[in-house]
């Protein structure tokens, strides 16, 4: 595979040391991935910080973009504006045994929880990896989601990992990506905006890969163009953090600006796809007592906020090429195959792109 490094970079915004979500400080990711023949699928956990969400709770919106999807927890995050577990990522018939999951972890540390204590709001999104992943079997477990919320670190895979393992995108190969980028505002600030995507999307000759339209030369290159014909029936979950002090009202609007990076690479939120971001900040979190206190915070001016969208959306864009491009081939279910746009582009008339 070509060298990561030769990736164009998109927008003009400085990266964060990583270049993912953990540089937003505090932030971790972690996988379990299941590959074992038929079975190709994982499970992928982002936790805002290191302490217990139920507790200190983090402020959250969430946007769907198009809602062909069967994610849990949106309706409380909507209303309350708060998230309160991790947030976990897998495929679409896992999303009840990682719930239970989340529940069943958040009750061992809170032993109150649904009791004295309210219930808690499990949040996990999902895509379908039926292509590549046999996923009648059900094959996650909760111990999986344990397993990759005991892995969270601020290093981590990215490509055919974890809940990507089994995911495709433009009939390649897709998965997990992350990207982040750095907005210094007019006082001196800096903020940073990371965002992490699980990519299963895509019709392949509407790929645009950093403003170049290679789609159909790609589909031409592997013969795809049969099933590129098929109507659109993937999805793509965009998670963005950022350490700016919003609240969820502008946060619902950073996450609405996620879906111009994801338009840039060629979707048009197709009918049969499931296209949602959810965005948090770790500027402060939220007492679930009223016995504490409220936080005292600032909130970022409206009319200082352009540069966050801005980062959200190449932040957005960066992360799907970095999914494409550090997946590595998988062949699953019934012999089904995807290969690795990192294995195609050197050897295509598209190598000059990177």
């Amino acid at each position: 595979m070509a060298s990561t490094t030769s990736l164009p970079f998109i927008g003009t915004l400085p990266a964060g040391t990583r270049d993912a979500i953990t540089d937003v400080a505090g932030v971790t990711v972690g996988h379990r991935t299941l590959a074992d023949g038929p079975v190709q699928t994982g499970v992928t956990v982002i936790r805002p910080h290191a302490g217990d969400p139920f507790r200190d709770k983090v402020p959250a919106a969430a946007v769907v973009l198009n809602g062909f999807g069967k994610s849990v927890g949106l309706v409380q995050l909507a209303e309350l504006g708060v998230l309160e577990t991790p947030i976990a990522l897998t495929n679409t018939f896992s999303v009840g045994t990682v719930a239970t999951a989340q529940i069943r972890d958040c009750a061992a540390a809170n032993p109150e929880t649904g009791r004295a204590l309210p219930t808690v709001n499990p949040l996990v999104f999902e895509c379908n990896d039926g292509f590549l992943n046999d996923i009648q079997r059900l094959a996650v477990t909760e111990a999986d989601y344990l397993e990759a919320l005991a892995a969270t670190d601020a290093d981590f895979a990215q490509g055919s990992v974890g809940a990507g393992r089994g995911m495709s995108s433009f009939q390649l190969k897709g998965g997990i990506g992350s990207a982040s980028r750095r907005v210094t505002m007019a006082d001196g600030t800096t903020y940073t905006v990371g965002a992490l995507v699980l990519a299963n999307y895509g019709r392949q000759p509407q790929l645009v890969l950093a403003g170049h339209a290679v789609g159909e030369r790609l589909a031409a290159l592997q013969r795809a163009s049969e099933e590129s014909s098929e109507p659109e029936k993937g999805s793509i979950i965009i998670v963005v953090a950022t350490d700016a002090p919003l609240d969820a009202r502008q946060l619902r609007r950073v996450a609405l600006r996620a879906g111009a990076g994801l338009a840039r690479t060629g979707s048009v939120f197709g009918h049969g796809s499931g296209d949602l971001v959810l965005a948090f900040s770790t500027a402060y979190t939220v007492p679930d007592r009223a016995d504490r206190p409220m936080p005292a915070v600032a909130m970022l001016h409206d009319t200082l906020i352009d540069g966050l969208f801005q980062a959200a959306a190449d932040s957005t864009e960066q992360a799907i090429l970095h999914a494409l491009w550090r997946a590595t081939p998988v062949t699953g279910r019934d012999g089904n195959h995807r290969a690795a746009l990192g294995d195609l582009l050197p050897a295509s008339s598209l190598s000059p792109l990177v």
